[in-house]
């Protein structure tokens, strides 16, 4: 990389952490708890928006992963979240009704607090349909994926996200508030991925999946990024770019091996196709607050009318983190 570019990224990175500073004035502190942070703990950053049927599933999946402390940002809920999450004892959270895709799709407000709370935590940043799966999470909590990846001297951890869906419409499954979601999502495509690099910030582009053969088939460049780079062991400098998809410094892009071997990956399984699908979409496609001004959300409304059948031949049931390794879509790498 030349000097010129070097300091141009910099400046980019600057420049967003600048941002989040600003757009940190749109936040309210509801149950500020964040005293309680410990040293060592393993913090969870994510947003959301009338998530709360959602919310009491997501919070106990990722206690008995090992989370310590959730910082969680409400943008604006109309549904109940809100009140159920300020009353637990391991939350703090802020709320705003400002623009979503205007704070960059509520990274700015994330940057702020990662920020101000994360450095020298490792920190797991994921939307509230997203359930993290490494090697080994049926034996082995967070701390001990951690502590490996301390030893190996590994900042940053890549997962793929990875669409999860029901057999049959979408739109006939049944689910209640705090059930398992995969229970219900226990179906994905083994295949079906195409994979680019971005030849500045060095990070894999992943595409594919059922969204994209479902909604992008005719434009699969359009379709979705999978590649996400979740968990990161913090510092005040460190920024992401584009969602979780990729970071500056562009070092930390670097999460799977890029001379043949394998770098130990996960998998963030995607509940985002449950029978709330149909109405969610309607109304993000209204909102246009997403990426493309919510260009995703109006094809899901367009087509099937957002009640898509997303089996197929190829689909396979889900089982655990080990039929994905032997499926080539994560790598415990020399974790033993």
């Amino acid at each position: 990389m030349g000097i010129l570019t070097s300091y141009r990224l910099r400046l980019q990175r600057r420049r967003w952490r600048l941002r989040a500073k600003h757009k940190a004035r749109e936040l309210t502190a509801v149950a500020d708890r964040t005293s309680k942070i410990a040293p060592n703990d393993i913090l969870l950053f994510s947003t959301f928006r009338n998530e709360d049927v959602r919310l009491p599933y997501f919070l106990d999946y990722y206690r008995n992963l090992g989370i310590n402390h959730f910082l969680m940002v409400d943008n604006g809920s109309e549904d109940g979240g809100q009140t159920f999450m300020k009353d637990q004892p391991d939350v703090s959270l802020w709320t705003t009704d400002a623009g979503y895709g205007d704070a960059r799709f509520g990274m700015d407000w994330l940057t702020h607090l990662q920020g101000k709370y994360a450095p020298g935590h490792w920190a797991l940043t994921v939307d509230v349909d997203e359930f993290f799966v490494y090697p080994f999470c049926d034996t082995r909590p967070l701390r001990g994926l951690a502590d490996w990846l301390d030893a190996s001297e590994v900042r940053s951890f890549g997962a793929m996200l990875l669409d999860m869906y029901p057999k049959g419409p979408v739109g006939h499954t049944s689910y209640e508030r705090g059930a398992d979601p995969f229970e219900v999502l226990n179906w994905f495509d083994p295949g079906n991925y195409i994979i680019s690099r971005n030849p500045l910030l060095q990070n894999l582009w992943i595409q594919g999946g059922p969204r994209a053969r479902t909604f992008f088939a005719s434009k699969p460049k359009q379709a979705p990024a999978l590649n996400k780079i979740p968990f990161v062991k913090w510092q005040s400098p460190y920024a992401y770019v584009s969602s979780t998809h990729m970071m500056l410094p562009r070092g930390l892009n670097l999460v799977y091996d890029q001379q043949g071997g394998e770098k130990a990956s996960g998998v963030l399984l995607h509940a985002k196709f449950l029978n709330t699908f149909a109405d969610r979409a309607s109304h993000e496609a209204a909102r246009a607050e997403h990426y493309r001004d919510g260009s995703e959300y109006k094809s899901y409304a367009e087509r099937h009318g957002a009640d898509p059948d997303l089996w197929c031949q190829w689909s396979e049931k889900y089982i655990n983190w080990r039929q994905l390794e032997v499926l080539g879509l994560m790598s415990k790498g020399n974790w033993a």
